[in-house]
């Protein structure tokens, strides 16, 4: 069996791989049938020298490889027939920007698995970038409230080395008595919940985090039940709201009346309630300075979030009063971060955690017989046709 690593084409550049030079040669050393080839890139945040002086082969074509791995979309004028394709696709969800993709997926009898439904029996994610995009998330916040009311200039995330740099970078500055929360629990939450960790960001309860005044920096992180109430009254469980959420409401104002910046970690299924809705923004009593949208679901979860924004820009002010984007220094404007591919500010990092949860979680399936279903859950496309798990996409795909 051949493995290929593609070189990533979409814009703009993400310099992140699936594996870095070292985790293909333990790969190889784990499972010595296996052969790689490295398509050269050179954008990639490790250089096709660094692949050469492995002994991995840098080529320009992997149209001799039975599975191929990259991160980002593949453009569909560079998806190989009749192969078999591991690659963040942005279609599960129905996403109207990525049909074409899919389209030409089944249309050129493309096998595809997406790396988002790689999950345990429990529908648990296996592999991600989520730690990563929570690590970056987190500074990018600080970094928009030192800009904003100029106490002080952080680098770009990019600008540094790594996770480390990243810390470090942080403490250099002292924050003012700041109250952050933060949605979710999850990977992203994690990494998240890291860094203000390791920047001596006290974690308090929420009852704590609502009620008391701090002469430090302190965070509170929430869980659905935590930010959302049913509308009947009832006290119910998590089970429940996952269930049932249309019978479910935000209560999140509570937290907008005390927080300075908003985290948002949380995955929102489409059939939940808002969470931070425009009613709570323009609140008199609304206290929220910066939204760090990590979860970036535009025109979803969280009505700050207007559009996407970039690493290159990756602030904008929002108004709430009238619901449209102003520039960040306007005084009654809420600074929003809603970048959409922060795992790609720590490119080295984030691909080499990121190769570390395959090897571990993923690869011994390729070996196995797939004895724990992991490949059979995750793949969409087979033979030119939508898998029965997948099927619910079979509208999407005919533009219904």
């Amino acid at each position: 069996m051949k493995f290929g690593i593609i070189k990533e084409r979409k814009k703009p550049t993400d310099r992140r791989v699936i594996f870095s030079p070292e985790q293909l040669v333990k790969i190889q050393a784990l499972y010595p049938e296996l052969e790689f080839a490295v398509e050269s890139s050179d954008v990639r945040v490790f250089r096709d020298a660094d692949y050469e002086n492995a002994g991995i082969k840098v080529v320009n074509d992997l149209s001799d490889c039975d599975v191929l791995f990259g991160v980002k979309e593949v453009p569909v004028e560079n998806l190989i027939p009749d192969k078999t394709y591991f690659f963040f696709s942005h279609t599960i969800k129905k996403q109207v920007y990525n049909r074409t993709l899919l389209q030409h997926l089944l249309a050129k009898n493309i096998t595809f698995y997406d790396h988002e439904t790689l999950v345990d029996t429990q529908n648990n994610r296996l592999i991600g970038f989520g730690r990563y995009a929570g690590m970056v998330g987190v500074y990018n916040s600080i970094r928009a409230f030192g800009i904003k009311f100029e106490l002080f200039k952080l680098p770009k995330a990019e600008m540094l080395s790594g996770k480390e740099d990243l810390i470090r970078s942080l403490k250099r500055n002292m924050l003012p008595p700041l109250k952050f929360v933060v949605t979710g629990t999850g990977k992203v939450g994690s990494g998240v919940k890291e860094i203000l960790d390791a920047i001596k960001v006290k974690s308090v309860t929420v009852d704590n985090f609502l009620t008391k005044n701090y002469a430090q920096s302190v965070y509170t992180q929430i869980d659905v039940l935590d930010y959302n109430k049913r509308k009947d009254g009832a006290v119910l469980d998590s089970v429940d709201f996952f269930q049932n959420p249309q019978e479910y409401e935000s209560n999140f104002e509570r937290f907008t009346k005390v927080s300075d910046i908003v985290i948002t970690a949380h995955f929102h299924a489409n059939e939940a309630p808002p969470i931070l809705t425009q009613e709570m923004l323009k609140a008199k009593d609304c206290k929220v300075k910066i939204v760090g949208d990590i979860s970036c679901d535009i025109n979803g979860s969280i009505a700050s979030t207007l559009r996407s924004s970039t690493i290159e820009e990756p602030f904008y002010g929002y108004l709430p009063f009238e619901n449209k984007e102003v520039d960040l220094f306007h005084p009654a404007a809420i600074v929003v971060m809603a970048v959409d591919n922060l795992p790609c500010e720590l490119p080295k990092d984030a691909s080499e955690g990121f190769g570390e949860m395959f090897i571990e979680k993923v690869m011994p399936a390729f070996f196995d017989g797939d004895k724990d279903g992991i490949l059979a859950r995750a793949k969409i496309t087979e033979n030119g046709k939508l898998t029965a798990r997948f099927s619910y996409l079979q509208d999407y795909v005919d533009g219904e």
